[in-house]
């Protein structure tokens, strides 16, 4: 018997469509504190019909700005993602990777970049 728990995203947002970080936030928010006691978490994504990289961006690629990459690798698990949006995962999860890294590095070029754009 697994000790696994099961997160139904569908079930949290109340909709099929994975599209607003708000929604995003909404399953982060409900992982966060069961990674932090030390469980393990499935997220399942059945019956979600879309599926966009902002939403993976806040409910799963924000786990990397509070846990390891060990950790998330042990403690979490998908399931029910198409292949499509199992690239758009990865590509998600090696951004975070990436940027929790440096956060304030990325935080700064971004903005210079926007003050380049004003001008």
């Amino acid at each position: 018997m697994s000790n696994r728990i099961l997160i139904k995203v569908a079930d949290i947002i109340g909709s099929p469509l994975c599209i607003s970080a708000e929604d995003g936030q909404k399953v982060f928010d409900k992982i966060e504190p069961l990674l932090k006691s030390g469980k393990q978490v499935t997220i399942s994504f059945e019956r979600v019909s879309m599926l966009i990289s902002l939403f993976l961006n806040v409910a799963i690629g924000q786990l990397y700005g509070s846990f390891s990459e060990e950790e998330v690798r042990s403690l979490v698990q998908v399931e029910g993602l198409s292949g499509d949006d199992l690239d758009l995962l990865k590509r998600v999860v090696d951004n975070a990777k990436k940027y929790y890294t440096n956060p304030k590095g990325y935080d700064t070029a971004w903005e210079a970049e926007g003050e380049e754009d004003e001008q």
